[in-house]
């Protein structure tokens, strides 16, 4: 995991609106509508807070068809564990200083630093 990822990650579940929806998926996969209703939210705010968890891999979402051909969109939980100590950080420091490493080098290679 690189840094950018864990920054995503940490500012995902670092706000209290995700974290219930994290809570209200826990049980499954479940469509935007019901998810709105239960959390009392608007659509549109809830499509926020599902993008950003989308983005840092915490919720999968998927269109499907009712038995009425109306399109839902379902959200399900991704399976993730995330142990924040010293070690996770500087892994993504590593990664990160690797990442920047293969980048130098193929700019020095090809002459266009």
């Amino acid at each position: 995991m690189t840094s950018e990822e864990l920054l995503a990650f940490l500012a995902a579940v670092g706000h209290a609106q995700r974290l219930r929806v994290i809570t209200e998926l826990a049980d499954g996969r479940m469509y935007v509508s019901e998810l709105a209703r239960r959390l009392k939210m608007s659509r549109p705010l809830l499509y926020m807070h599902l993008e950003r968890l989308e983005k840092a891999g915490l919720v999968e979402g998927h269109l499907e068809l009712s038995a009425e051909g109306k399109a839902l969109k379902y959200f399900e939980l991704a399976p993730f564990d995330l142990r924040l100590n010293v070690e996770t950080i500087l892994e993504a420091a590593e990664q990160d200083r690797r990442a920047t490493e293969a980048v130098d080098a193929a700019a020095e290679s090809t002459g266009t630093q």
